[in-house]
């Protein structure tokens, strides 16, 4: 299933950029950073999804097509304000884009309607053709009204356009931001709808138009003085020594203040960037992956700049393994806290990322277990490294009875604690799951397994070694009863046995006329109530692994 919702994003992807490129010249992303997009699809975060479709759609955008980069809620918690344009529109951009993507934390709220205005205003939409798509897995949460927006900037617009996807928002939640792209002329899409995508997808693409012819060439300018074509031709390498770095490294332009420090923003470019700077004072800043640096550089007229900034800094890789010789866990969380890095990046399964040069503190979680080493990075060289967390994948089935029928209807739920109890005579609780083979990696130890089917609970110890695959199967000794109670306003299920007082327990009830449940082999009482107060009672006895009915009249 994370295959398939990883399919679907990246074809949604692909639909809105193959539509945008057919409609609009200039185009910005807008990525929703918010703290709710670290919920999880098939055990995926939505975070990482659309991470990873962002990366595989750009990869087939012409290197013409202009793009720009917008998020909200990367950088503060509670903060209204936090939205910035992190990639300005520009051709050639595909690569920034993901990269920039994939350097964000998602901590913050959802300025949706804040952060598409920037955007508008980014793309000069008064003057040219634009168009802003907005991915979001959640809603406004501060006061903005998307509806009002989309019909502002539709009236102000010279031909201006909002396509909006909401990335697992139910049907009725995405009729509450649809609006900002209806009232622009865009397009509504929701990214939970698998067969929608795909048709949408298959029509767009056959629908491309040919390509438009190229303008005829410019006339000639005539002879002008003979000047360097740049100006600014800056070069960063990991260590002293090394390559230049040409691909994956962003620089980040501002002014410099009187003091030496950051002024007014000026330009973000990347890769093997050459370009024009007025005369003046500025602070050139490198990044790449987790490593950055900064100069300070003074430009006169005339003059051709050359800065070579060092990022002290080296390679490392991870290979996140369940056991020794298992195979590479996609779904493993790998946390890395660099030093004097406050919050810690966290990638998943394979990883390679650059790094400034010292102690790394790697944690790697699978399911749940958990290993933490520290790893010394030096500037310039390579780490490659397994790192074997060493737990073993457990999958969780209830059965009516040992070799009948198993139990895959809903209401059913796991819950694994460790074996041993604590002094208070508790279990410490480890896991939980839902569903038919619920899935558990574990560290090797003795645990015990509950398992509960509607209204029977059964509980069953197992064991847990490194690498080792396994089945456990509950026999949970029940059956199932339906109830029909004609007229009933409300049908409960009590122990046929009363206790010394006279009194009957209560296992399950329902406000409706019918009512079926899992229930341990027994006697039972069935009382239905009407809405006038009268009741009905009827006896009924539930054998393993068989189907009751009746009928309380």
């Amino acid at each position: 299933m994370a295959g398939l919702a990883r399919s679907i994003a990246a074809a949604a992807l692909l639909l809105w950029m193959t539509t945008l490129g057919l409609a609009a010249d200039r185009v910005v992303i807008v990525l929703d950073a918010s703290g709710s997009m670290w919920a999880q699809i098939d055990g995926k975060p939505k975070l990482e999804i659309a991470r990873e479709s962002l990366r595989t759609v750009l990869q087939s955008v012409p290197a013409d097509k202009e793009i720009g980069f917008m998020a909200y809620g990367h950088r503060e918690k509670g903060s209204c304000e936090d939205i910035e344009l992190i990639v300005p529109p520009q051709a050639g951009s595909a690569a920034a884009v993901s990269t920039a993507a994939d350097s964000l934390k998602f901590i913050g709220k959802t300025p949706l309607t804040s952060a598409v205005r920037l955007a508008a205003e980014a793309l000069k939409y008064t003057e040219d053709k634009a168009t802003v798509i907005l991915i979001t897995d959640g809603l406004e949460t501060c006061k903005g009204d998307p509806c009002a927006l989309g019909k502002e900037l539709r009236a102000a617009g010279v031909d201006f356009t909002v396509n909006v996807v909401g990335f697992g928002l139910t049907a009725d939640e995405g009729k509450q931001v649809a609006c900002l792209a209806d009232n622009t002329g865009g397009k509504y899409i929701q990214a939970s709808d698998e067969k929608a995508l795909q048709d949408a997808l298959v029509e767009t693409i056959a629908a491309a138009p040919a390509p438009a012819p190229e303008p005829a060439p410019a006339p000639q300018p005539a002879a002008a003085p003979e000047k360097p074509e740049f100006n600014f031709m800056p070069a960063v390498v990991l260590a002293e020594g090394g390559d230049p770095v040409t691909d994956g490294n962003s620089w980040e332009i501002h002014k410099a203040k009187s003091d030496g420090t950051r002024g007014d923003y000026v330009a973000t470019e990347y890769g093997a960037y050459k370009g024009n700077l007025e005369p003046g004072d500025y602070l050139i800043v490198a990044r790449l992956g987790e490593a950055g640096t900064e100069q300070k550089l003074t430009v006169e007229a005339g003059q051709v700049y050359e800065p070579l900034l060092t990022l002290n800094a080296g390679t490392l890789i991870i290979h996140p393994r369940p056991s020794e010789g298992a195979d590479v866990a996609d779904g493993a969380a790998v946390v890395i806290a660099s030093p004097g890095v406050e919050m810690p990046a966290t990638y998943y399964g394979d990883t390679k990322v650059v790094l400034p040069a010292g102690d790394q503190k790697v944690t790697v979680r699978i399911g749940q277990g958990e290993v933490t080493e520290t790893i010394p990075l030096t500037a310039g060289k390579v780490v490659d490294k397994d790192i074997v967390v060493g737990v073993g994948h457990v999958v969780a089935n209830a059965y009516y009875t040992a070799g009948g029928d198993k139990a895959d209807g809903s209401g059913i739920g796991f819950k694994v604690f460790k074996a041993k109890k604590k002094i208070d005579g508790t279990r410490q609780e480890v896991a939980y799951a839902y569903g038919p083979a619920s899935k558990f990696d574990l560290p090797p130890d003795d645990y015990v397994l509950t398992a509960t089917v509607d209204l029977a609970v059964v509980e069953q110890p197992f064991s847990v070694k490194a690498g080792e695959h396994q089945e456990v199967k509950i026999a949970i000794n029940a059956g199932v009863l339906a109830i029909t109670a004609p007229g009933a306003s409300k049908i409960e299920i009590f122990d046929a046995k009363k206790d010394i007082n006279g009194n009957r327990k209560s296992l399950g009830y329902a406000f409706d006329e019918k009512y079926q449940a899992a229930l341990p082999a027994g006697d039972y009482a069935v009382v239905s109530e009407k809405l006038d107060n009268s009741s009905k009672e009827s006896k009924v006895t539930i054998k393993a692994g068989e189907r009751a009915e009746l009928t309380v009249q």
